[in-house]
This record gives C-alpha cells, sequence and structure tokens, in this order.
C-alpha cells in the first residue's frame, strides 16, 4: 500500500480559508457505506441521516492559543515560539523560529514581559523545552497574548477565535482544532437530543503531528504521532448503553475516532481510560465499535484520508472527493462535512 495510492488533485480555490457565518450552513456529503450514490445536503439537515439510539461522540477538546510572538533578552531578535505538549509544570515541548539562536539558558520575553520563557533544554528532533514564568495562572496568560495556531494552509486572518473551536470545546490543550466539530451549533445539538440521539464526550488532545505529510511510500512505514486522551465512566457508559440496544456509533471527527478504536476491546466495549495513543488507522482495519464517522475533506496522502479510506474503501473515498471537487465543495478545517453510515 502506497502513500501516493491516496493522492487526488485539489484546485487551490477549493481550500475554504475563513469559515461561513452560520456554522450548521455548510454543505453535507452523505457516503452510505454499504454503497450507492452519495447524497448532497447541508449540515442542518443532518437530522435526516441519523435515528433515535444513534450515539454521537465529540470530542471536547479546546484549542490552545499556543503561538507566542516574542523577543529574545539581550539581543531583542523576534522569535516564534508554538507550544506542542505540557512536558511538566509550566515547561513544554515547543516548535521555535529561527531555532539557531535560542539555545539552552536562552530567555525570551512574550507580551512586553507579561511573560518569560527559558530554553532549558534542545531536544533530538530540534525542538525545545521551554519553561514559562509570568505572574498568575499561565493558562490565563496565554489566552490573554497567545495568537490561534492556525492550519498552514490557512492564509487569511481570523476576525473570532471562536470560530476555531467547537461550540461545546472545553478542555483546554488541543493544537488544532476537531474540525469536524465546527459544523454543530447549541440549537443542532439540541435538536438531535430531542429525536432520542445520545451524545457521548470524550477528550484527545490534537498534536500538530496532525498536519504533518506523511513522507514514506510504504503507508505501513509510517510512525504516527501520539496524542493524549481520556475517556470517562460516562462517555463510556453511555456509549456501551446505545450500543447494547443497537444504536449505531458514530464518531464526530478522526480524533474521536482514533480515541474509540484505542479504548475498545475486541468485542467493541468502551472502557474508561487516559492515557496516549499513537495509532495508525488506515484500510485492512477492522473497527471494533465505529460504525460511521462525521468528518470534514482532507488532505491527499494523509494520515487522516487513509482512516476514512479503511472505513469505507479507498476507491470509493477517492470517488467521493472527485464528486467533491467537480461539486465546489470547500475543503479542509474551514470547508464542508462528510457524513459516513
Amino acid at each position: 500500500m502506497k502513500t501516493s495510492d491516496f493522492s487526488y488533485h485539489l484546485p487551490e480555490h477549493l481550500i475554504a480559508q475563513t469559515p461561513l457565518e452560520r456554522r450548521d450552513s455548510s454543505r453535507l456529503m452523505v457516503l452510505p457505506r454499504a454503497g450507492g450514490p452519495v447524497e448532497h445536503d447541508h449540515f442542518y439537515n443532518l437530522k435526516s441521516y441519523l435515528r433515535a439510539g444513534d450515539c454521537l461522540v465529540l470530542n471536547d477538546t479546546r484549542v490552545l492559543p499556543a503561538r507566542l510572538y516574542g523577543v529574545k533578552e539581550g539581543g531583542g531578535a523576534a522569535v516564534e515560539v508554538l507550544l506542542l505538549r505540557r512536558h511538566e509544570g509550566e515547561t513544554w515541548a515547543c516548535i521555535v523560529r529561527p531555532g539557531r539562536r535560542l539555545r539552552e539558558g536562552a530567555r525570551v520575553s512574550f507580551g512586553e514581559g507579561a511573560m518569560v520563557g527559558e530554553i532549558t533544554h534542545v531536544l533530538e528532533d530540534g525542538n525545545r523545552l521551554i519553561r514559562f514564568e509570568c505572574a498568575g495562572i499561565f493558562l490565563e496568560a496565554l489566552e490573554r497574548i497567545g495568537a490561534m495556531p492556525l492550519p498552514p494552509y490557512i492564509t487569511e486572518r481570523l476576525e473570532d477565535s471562536e470560530r476555531y473551536q467547537t461550540v461545546y470545546a472545553r478542555e483546554r490543550g488541543s493544537a488544532a482544532a476537531p474540525t469536524a466539530g465546527l459544523h454543530f451549533t447549541p440549537a443542532l445539538l439540541s435538536e438531535l437530543s430531542a429525536m432520542g440521539i445520545a451524545v457521548a464526550k470524550l477528550t484527545l488532545h490534537v498534536g500538530i503531528g496532525t498536519f504533518r505529510p506523511v513522507k514514506v511510500e510504504d503507508v505501513t512505514s509510517h510512525v504516527m504521532h501520539s496524542e493524549q486522551y481520556a475517556v470517562s465512566e460516562e462517555a463510556a457508559d453511555t456509549i456501551n448503553a446505545a450500543r447494547a440496544a443497537g444504536g449505531r456509533i458514530i464518531a464526530v471527527g478522526t480524533t474521536s475516532c482514533r480515541t474509540l478504536e484505542s479504548v475498545a476491546g475486541e468485542d467493541g466495549t468502551v472502557r474508561a481510560a487516559s492515557g496516549s495513543t499513537d495509532i495508525f488507522i488506515y484500510p485492512g482495519y477492522c473497527f471494533k465499535v465505529v460504525d460511521g464517522l462525521i468528518t470534514n475533506f482532507h488532505l491527499p496522502e494523509s494520515t487522516l484520508i487513509m482512516l476514512v479510506s479503511a472505513l469505507c474503501g479507498r476507491d470509493r473515498v477517492l470517488d467521493a472527493y472527485r464528486t467533491a471537487v467537480e461539486e465546489q465543495y470547500r475543503f479542509f478545517s474551514f470547508g464542508d462535512a462528510m457524513c459516513i453510515l
């Protein structure tokens, strides 16, 4: 299986640069797992494809304003820092630019001195461990002076940072949004709940590795990045009860899908757990608990399109993507959605 097997042609103008004014007005392509033609609809009509007893599984992670702009103390050189993951206390693994100027012991001032970071270690991959100091609570200071870490393919300025958060985002820790959830509104969630559709929330903090390309041609040789997750007893009970009653388990986003498949037993029972997962799902994988998936349209040759292909078949998925291009769907984080059932 080759990485190039998951390529498709995408005109650049179809890469969505800004969110739609109304979250649930995005288009929705419905792709039946069992075969048959795709349907074209809008996300606010999602209820037409779900039924009482189904269970939607949402990722409630909240994106950190993890991009910091500062100056190096003792020289004034401009520095950009991107927080990747907490190491311990207020020490974080970070990407820094320009790296050559930031050796161990270097200090950087952010927000006109509101926060200071000291390089404590240079990691093997070239990233840095930075220990941050500030008055008050670190995450609150970060909210004030940090910027949203938008994906590299989005070049336009985001006017409202909350549009890169789901309406149910709660647990701070992501370097990127679980974008399939961006289409939901409180009203739509209430409407689905009133129909008898269960909702379970888990957490997976999305790492910046989600944007890294697959650099090997043999798919099976790719080393997947690791991400932190947590599944509560309440969420596990909700999912297991829905499944036992014959409902479909529908993951909202590839992050929810990867988390569910990481904590499910071979019999499909979901257990409460927390930890890290580097599960890599590609065609040939046998799903243990996920029956359906709501997701956006993903980059060519990415691990995300490989996951979608595992659920529905590579040829069917690539045919659907070609149709999406022909029909002028919007792609990637702020783009339209696909529902596989």
